[in-house]
């Protein structure tokens, strides 16, 4: 059995189409971030950087207990597990690895920054919100361009690549995109958001209010002095 510890956020959903699309067994623990329950120290002990997902694997490596975060490393961790979602032939798979790593360093920090400061921040900031639209933007026209070569991330099939990009694809125009300017990207997350498994996963603690606006509280514990503290 895996206990997965998440909020319904892009980085969340990552590991729940995974989850769902492998078709394995799974308890859901939610990690309520707007009140600070992943700073509680039994979350940190499996996520030290106090992020949402993280999982803990109860089958894992001959048969010991595993916990990971970080997306990444889970996804090509249920990938090796299940021996699905990431191409065997060499030169597919670390195509599907260069565009994971693309969505880790890039696509979920700036489209991060660009959320933040659209929606999130108090002081609107006309430097920072034209920056980092543009760089969505931008990133949005390397995905664009790279589906216009082949029908996904990496290559012809579907792989974990995918599965990283597509959650941060999602209200993009909260980001400042329009997603239909971008045909071939369009066209993908069409087709990703119809896979059964996806809207599965999409509904995984689809009950817990996570849009409300900020107060005070969440707003410092998200974005203030509390994110920050040492611990």
């Amino acid at each position: 059995m895996i206990d997965v510890y998440s909020w319904p956020t892009p980085n969340g959903h990552k590991v729940h189409i995974m989850l769902e699309e492998c078709a394995l067994k799974y308890r859901v623990h939610a990690v309520n971030i707007r009140t600070g329950e992943q700073f509680k120290p039994e979350f940190l002990k499996i996520s030290p950087n106090n992020r949402i997902p993280a999982i803990v694997d109860s089958e894992g490596p001959n048969g010991k207990p595993i916990s990971l975060f970080e997306t990444g490393a889970i996804l090509i961790y249920l990938a090796g597990k299940t021996g699905r979602f990431l191409p065997l032939d060499l030169h597919e798979r670390y195509t599907a690895l260069q565009w994971l790593m693309w969505q880790m360093g890039g696509v979920g920090p700036m489209f991060g920054q660009a959320n933040h400061f659209r929606a999130y921040s108090v002081e609107k900031i006309t430097y920072a919100i034209e920056r980092y639209t543009n760089e969505a933007n931008r990133l949005t026209g390397v995905l664009d361009k790279r589906l216009g070569e082949a029908p996904y991330l990496a290559g012809d099939e579907y792989s974990i690549a995918d599965m990283a990009v597509f959650p941060w694809m999602r209200n993009a125009d909260k980001r400042g995109i329009n997603l239909a300017e971008f045909r071939h990207a369009q066209r993908w997350f069409d087709a990703i958001n119809g896979r059964p498994a996806v809207k599965r996963a999409l509904e995984v603690l689809s009950d817990v209010n996570s849009t409300a606006p900020h107060d005070d509280k969440s707003r410092d514990i998200l974005f203030g002095k509390t994110q920050f503290q040492r611990r």
